[in-house]
């Protein structure tokens, strides 16, 4: 809580695959915990990738969580909660446009909310609703990672099927990693349109 205004906020991690964010998330969830303050951490259900209760990073690293629709997140949320200061959501990007104003109804409760999740689809284009949460965050941090093709800084989500660059027409959800996904820059990132 902000100490002139008691006010809580919103932060947003996001960037590419493999830049960090849920890795981000994990270190600011563990300084919480070290300052004592309660954390409740919720992740869609729609993200198996580590477990169905449990958010992790590509490096390794994990928390429990409880799972939530990704269509309500709200009221889950809602009942999960114990009077907790923090409030960790990870996978922003498959969740709901409902997600910006339950981030907004827990700011505004006082408690502090960090969310992480990828800001654009395999196409390159907004996924929601990353830009709405950018918009209404007080702290925003984009991350960057490698380019797996050139070593420049990336900021592209590059899907691949059978290790090809994926059509513009392929769904917009595909949970993966390394086996569906490579971090790309603008330049060697490849949307198929034939």
């Amino acid at each position: 809580m902000h100490a002139i205004t008691n006010s809580g906020w919103v932060e947003v991690v996001t960037g590419c695959m493999f830049s960090g964010k849920t890795e981000e998330l994990l270190r600011r969830v563990r300084r919480a915990e070290i300052a004592g303050q309660e954390v409740a951490a919720f992740t869609p259900a729609l993200d198996e990738r580590f477990g169905t209760t449990a958010i992790g990073s590509h490096a390794g690293n994990r928390i429990e969580a409880t799972v939530v629709s990704q269509d309500d997140p709200l009221s889950e949320i809602r009942e999960h909660l114990n009077g907790e200061q923090v409030v960790a959501i990870d996978e922003a990007n498959f969740f709901s446009e409902t997600l910006v104003e339950a981030c907004e109804e827990l700011a505004a409760e006082g408690r502090r909310v960090i969310v992480s999740g990828t800001d654009q689809t395999f196409r390159g284009e907004p996924f929601h609703p990353l830009p709405e949460l950018i918009a209404v965050a007080e702290y925003v941090e984009k991350f960057q990672a490698i380019c797996m093709q050139c070593g420049e800084p990336a900021t592209k989500n590059q899907r691949l099927i059978d290790g090809e660059p994926a059509h513009y027409d392929d769904p917009t959800i595909l949970v993966g990693a390394e086996e569906a996904y490579e971090a790309r820059c603008r330049s060697c990132h490849v949307i198929r349109t034939d």
